[in-house]
């Protein structure tokens, strides 16, 4: 009786898979979530939630530059991955993939799955480590991605990459990074210890889930943002605020697409909202998905994967 129960709750709160319809104009629904993680967790227990591969196999025809150094600080080598399709002649848009783990864990890799994806849609992709909180505080990431989208810029030329068509995209720490760098790029303390002359300038934003204001009352008593940043915000309140990407919106900001989740644990619903909020109020153009029932790294299960790719691709064919 016990089995029967979880799998009747399961069945009523997990979302059938959803297919991209073959109109591009016709909206793709987001697929039902959950009541809470529990009875996700549930639904994945019975084999109701089909996960992405997280560690999938790169084709044949999908050209690999591995382990390349970008940037070297304090002794570390900090390495960046390029993939693009074999034979690629004409420069390519290209995607700039940030990992998350709460700017404490994660590595580049995490993202292979989009970078597959994507390096097989024509999109030439990339994926960079930056310095981890346990390593360096605030704002030595930052500084780490502003690094590998100059470092890409100004070796786009051997890449086939297109500089002037670049997207940041990044999930959790990752999308914060990416909005901070998105918005914040030219601020000269992300500019330390980089390539000069060339900008860090970027045409897309694609954030899944990232803080956006870290002077909030639930992110500055987070262990993991005050590990983040090394210091209180009591301590030192303008390095939260340098810290925030919401500090630097502007009207000439990138188009942004916002994904997140309604009942994400980590990362409240209410800085995405807020995000479109401000976004919208200096005119920058936008897109927000509010997955109703969805957690923190949703994206892991495919019908969500599948729903997101759909809405990247439309925005990038719209605004990259």
């Amino acid at each position: 009786m016990r089995n029967i129960m979880l799998v009747l709750l399961a069945c009523c709160f997990a979302g059938a898979c959803q297919t991209a319809s073959t109109d591009p104009n016709r909206p793709l629904k987001a697929p039902k979530g959950y009541l809470n993680e529990t009875l996700m967790n549930i639904a994945y227990g019975l084999g109701m939630l089909d996960l992405i591969e997280s560690e999938p196999t790169v084709p044949e025809h999908i050209d690999a530059f591995r382990d390349i150094t970008y940037k070297t600080i304090d002794g570390l080598e900090l390495q960046l991955d390029i993939f693009r399709k074999k034979g690629l002649k004409e420069p390519a848009p290209t995607l700039i993939f940030v990992h998350g783990g709460a700017w404490k864990k994660g590595k580049r890799q995490d993202y292979l799955p989009y970078l597959i994806d994507y390096a097989e849609k024509g999109y030439v992709t990339a994926t960079l480590s930056y310095r981890l909180s346990g390593v360096a505080k605030f704002p030595a990431a930052a500084q780490d991605v502003n690094c590998g989208i100059k470092w890409i810029k100004q070796h786009a030329a051997e890449y086939v990459i297109d500089p002037d068509r670049l997207a940041l995209i990044g999930g959790s720490a990752g999308g914060h990074l990416s909005l901070l760098l998105g918005y914040g790029g030219e601020e000269p303390l992300f500019n330390q210890d980089c390539i000069q002359g060339v900008d860090s300038a970027v045409k897309v934003i694609v954030d899944f889930y990232g803080p956006v204001d870290l002077t909030t009352t639930y992110a500055i008593s987070t262990e993991q943002v005050q590990s983040f940043m090394g210091t209180s915000y009591e301590q030192d309140s303008e390095m939260y605020r340098l810290a925030s990407p919401s500090t630097f919106i502007s009207p000439d900001d990138p188009p942004t697409l916002i994904f997140q989740g309604t009942i994400d644990s980590l990362v409240p619903v209410s800085q995405s909202d807020s995000l479109q909020r401000w976004l919208q109020q200096a005119g920058v153009p936008n897109e927000y998905h509010r997955l109703k029932g969805w957690p923190h790294t949703m994206d892991m299960a495919q019908e969500v994967n599948e729903y997101c790719q759909y809405y990247i691709d439309r925005f990038l064919q719209q605004y990259l």
